[in-house]
C-alpha cells in the first residue's frame, strides 16, 4: 500500500503550481469556471428555513418578554442574534441563488428576500438594487453605494459605522443617491414605507408604556446589527479598498471569531468571483480555486 508523506505532497503541489503557471489567461479562466461551476446551483435550503424560521423566533420574542415568560435581558440577547443573523438569508435571495427567474420556486426565493430583513427595517428591492451597484462598481469611491463604510482600521471603521447613523453624516443619502442615478428612484418610496411603520410601531410601544422593551429587543439590536454586518460584509473584505478590478477588489481575512461567526465572510472573495455560489460552499469553493488564485496574485491573506 502506498503511504502518503509530507514530502510526496509536497511534490503533488509543486507540480500543480508548475501547471498551472504554464497554463495561458484563457485556459486558466476556462479551468476557473470549470472549478467554480461545481458549486452553483445548488440551492440553499439551509438559508430558506434560517431567512424565515429566524423572523419567527424574533416575533415569538415579543409576546414572551411583554407577558414576562422570559427576562428582558435574555430577550434583548436573542433579539441580538436574531437581528444581527437576519440578512444573510436576503443576501441569497438577492442573487437568485434559491430560485431566478422564471423557475418555479422564485416565489420563495422573493419570500425569503422580503421577510428575513424586516427586523432589520431594510427593504428588499432597494438591498438587491444597491448591492449590485456595489458588485459592478466594488472600491469606487463615486460609484459603490457602500463604500463610505471604508476605513484605516477596525476601530476607525467603528466609530465611522456608528457617525455614519447619525442625521447629518450625510451617508443616509447613499442608497437614494444610487437609486437615482441607476433610474430606480421609485425604490425609495419602500424606505420611506419601512421607516414609517417601524416609527409607528416604536411610538405606539413607547405611548403604551413599552419604550424599553421597545428599544432592548429592536432598536438596540437593530444598531448593533448594522455595525457587525457592516464590519464583515463590508469593511474586512474589501480593506484597505484601494485596488479595483475583478481579482483585487476584494480579499481573504482570518477572522480572530472564527468563519460561523464571521458569517463566513473569510472567504467572501468568492462571492464576487461567483456570486452564484451559495454561501455554505464558499469555504469548499475556496479551498479548490486556491491554487489558481494564488497563481493571479488575489489578496488571500492567512486563509
Amino acid at each position: 500500500m502506498n503511504r502518503i508523506t509530507s514530502k510526496s505532497i509536497n511534490k503533488s503541489m509543486i507540480n500543480a503550481t508548475v501547471y498551472l503557471n504554464s497554463m495561458s489567461e484563457s485556459e486558466l479562466d476556462v479551468l476557473e469556471c470549470k472549478i467554480a461551476g461545481k458549486y452553483i446551483h445548488k440551492a440553499p435550503w439551509g438559508a430558506v428555513v434560517w431567512g424565515i424560521g429566524n423572523l419567527i423566533a424574533w416575533l415569538a420574542l415579543w409576546p414572551l418578554v411583554l407577558m414576562d415568560i422570559i427576562p428582558l435581558w435574555f430577550g434583548f440577547i436573542l433579539a441580538t442574534l436574531n437581528v444581527s443573523l437576519s440578512y444573510l438569508p436576503s443576501h441569497e435571495a438577492q442573487h437568485n441563488i434559491i430560485a431566478g427567474k422564471g423557475q418555479p420556486l422564485r416565489w420563495l426565493n422573493e419570500l425569503v428576500g422580503h421577510l428575513s430583513t424586516i427586523p432589520l427595517v431594510l427593504p428588499y428591492r432597494v438591498l438587491r438594487h444597491t448591492h449590485y451597484e456595489h458588485h459592478s462598481h466594488t472600491n469606487d469611491p463615486q460609484l459603490d453605494p457602500d463604500f463610505n463604510i471604508h476605513a484605516d482600521s477596525g476601530w476607525h471603521f467603528l466609530w465611522k459605522s456608528i457617525m455614519n447613523r447619525q442625521p447629518e453624516s450625510g451617508r443616509s443619502e447613499a442608497y437614494p443617491e444610487t437609486l437615482k442615478h441607476t433610474g430606480n428612484e421609485h425604490m425609495i418610496l419602500d424606505a420611506v414605507i419601512y421607516q414609517t411603520v417601524y416609527l409607528t410601531i416604536m411610538f405606539t410601544l413607547a405611548w403604551s408604556g413599552y419604550a424599553i422593551e421597545a428599544a432592548l429587543l429592536w432598536w438596540v439590536p437593530k444598531q448593533i446589527a448594522i455595525t457587525y454586518i457592516e464590519y464583515y460584509l463590508g469593511w474586512a473584505p474589501h480593506h484597505p479598498s484601494k485596488e479595483q478590478g475583478r481579482y483585487a477588489n476584494t480579499r481573504g481575512f482570518k477572522s480572530r471569531l472564527g468563519n460561523l461567526l464571521s458569517m463566513g465572510m473569510q472567504y467572501h472573495i468568492i462571492h464576487h468571483l461567483y456570486s452564484k455560489i451559495p454561501l455554505a460552499l464558499t469555504s469548499a469553493a475556496y479551498r479548490a480555486l486556491k491554487p489558481i488564485l494564488q497563481r493571479r496574485n488575489c489578496h488571500l491573506g492567512e486563509l
